[in-house]
């Protein structure tokens, strides 16, 4: 199971939409330099990272009338190609950077109060992926995100 990075989000601040960069530094255990969930410490469990595919925010807008930007989800790196949900448990790797999938990043009022009413039923179970981030390096569009094993 492989994929491709289509694209990297960070926001300094809560509330900011976030901003797209070509490339970002991931450090262990701490997250991306430069978002606002990065930890001077050990980051908690699943916060260090997320990820979204590209394909279920096609699908949301395909299959109920939703439009967003994937920047509008909220997650770090969106991807192409790889299902998420099957990174749930599993060590992966983005691009040179080794990363755990935690659990789902299921879709929120918070996310659907910025976004567009149905956004939670749209993104149910398809809503991303948190994970811990195992090793620094640097995660840049079009990196490949491939599973362990």
């Amino acid at each position: 199971m492989a994929g491709r990075v289509e694209g990297i989000y960070i926001s300094a601040e809560h509330g900011e939409l976030p901003e797209p960069v070509d490339s970002v530094r991931a450090l262990a255990g701490r997250g991306l330099e430069g978002n606002r969930y990065f930890f001077d410490g050990d980051a908690a469990p699943g916060t260090a990272l997320t990820l979204i595919a590209a394909e279920a925010v096609e699908a949301m807008e395909q299959e109920h009338g939703i439009s967003i930007e994937p920047r509008e989800s909220r997650r770090n790196v969106v991807t192409r190609g790889i299902d998420v949900n099957e990174l749930v448990g599993k060590r992966f790797r983005v691009g040179g950077v080794e990363c755990r999938g935690v659990e789902l990043c299921e879709p929120c009022t918070t996310l659907q109060g910025m976004t567009k009413p149905g956004v939670i039923k749209g993104l149910t179970h398809r809503g991303g992926l948190n994970a811990d981030i195992l090793s620094d390096g640097e995660i840049s569009v079009g990196d490949a995100v491939v599973a362990d094993g």
